[in-house]
């Protein structure tokens, strides 16, 4: 019997059969239940002929792994993978629609936090429609500073209306409340995830930033020919490398933390002098010290290479703000820091 002892000369299907022997039929049939017919049928038949496996093999596969799971790229989680994990489940479509409905719905664990998330025109907007008493027991479940700018957004008679039933209101009854809050789940909350779904020009805005250059610079042309609203919208949503001069200096240093060393001197290698400036101005004396010498030693660099180093760590920069660890300003006066 064939033994295999060499980790290098393992096919991609051999270290999947490999890594699911080893997890034991009751994981290994939890995987198979996420795989479609075509990948069960070359994974099983893999295994059938995979014969004896060192048990050295074995481990390096799985330290191999757990290195790749635990590096910064190696999943890539979206609302519509989990849809489709969810479906292949084999769970039920109305109550994906339901656990979809609250991922995509604004972020919070109840009703009333998410409401708090909601902008006050478009709760106002919805309201309206409400009779006044359900209205006003929402203005009581609300923050005062978020009801009292709801009440701003209706019209007058009504907002006066609501006012006056929350000035009779006595404790609202535990039925009347999840009354209430099924109304906001069945009518709100669920057009609202429906509605909000990423704007068409955000969603091209981030896939023109996982574009190459040169790529990019040929689709921008043509859609300024085409469409130069669409364009400028585009272009204003997109985040480049160069935005990262807009970062203040406790996010660059969180910044560089959270990168990979290894892809810091390919990016600067082809950065501004004053994005370059930025990130050695954050840095200790001596780890900017090295990171000159690790540029000046490179010699040449490949722009793909340069690109692909500034992209990656464009996307760790988005990353650490969708955690709030830092903050990416827009440049507007809104989004000034007072000190």
């Amino acid at each position: 019997m064939r033994v295999r002892e060499d980790y290098r000369t393992l096919t991609g299907p051999e270290k999947a059969a490999i890594f699911m022997l080893a997890l034991g039929e009751d994981h290994t049939a939890k995987i198979f239940e996420h795989m479609d017919d075509e990948e069960i049928l070359e994974i099983s038949q893999t295994m059938a002929s995979l014969g004896k496996v060192n048990s050295n093999v074995v481990e390096r596969l799985f330290v191999d792994f757990a290195e790749q799971m635990t590096s910064a790229n190696s999943l890539l989680g979206t609302q519509d993978s989990t849809e489709r994990l969810l479906l292949k489940a084999g769970m039920k479509q109305d109550k994906i629609n339901s656990i979809m409905e609250e991922i995509r719905g604004p972020a919070g664990r109840t009703m009333w936090e998410k409401l708090a998330n909601v902008n006050e025109d478009v709760l106002a907007s919805f309201l309206q429609k409400e009779y006044p008493q359900t209205v006003a027991v929402v203005m009581s479940k609300i923050t005062n500073d978020h009801a009292a700018r709801v009440l701003a957004a209706l019209p007058e008679s009504f907002a006066m209306e609501v006012i006056h039933r929350m000035l009779r209101m006595e404790v609202v009854q535990k039925e009347v409340l999840e009354d209430v809050e099924k109304t906001l789940r069945t009518e709100f909350m669920a057009n609202l995830s429906r509605t909000s779904r990423r704007d068409s020009h955000e969603m091209m805005a981030e896939i023109f930033n996982s574009l190459d250059r040169t790529a990019e610079q040929k689709f921008m042309e043509q859609l300024e020919k085409t469409v130069p609203e669409s364009a400028d919208k585009i272009r204003s949503l997109m985040f480049t490398f160069e935005d990262l001069q807009k970062l203040d200096p406790a996010a660059v240093q969180t910044l560089i933390r959270a990168c990979d060393k290894e892809k810091l001197p390919a990016a600067l290698k082809g950065a501004t002098e004053t994005i370059r400036d930025l990130f050695f101005s954050n840095m200790s004396e001596r780890a900017a010290k090295i990171m000159k010498e690790d540029m000046a030693a490179m010699g040449p660099v490949r722009l793909k290479d340069v690109e692909e180093s500034q992209q990656y760590i464009v996307s760790v920069a988005k990353d650490l703000e969708s955690r709030g660890e830092i903050t990416i300003s827009s440049g507007s006066e809104e989004d000034e820091l007072i000190y």
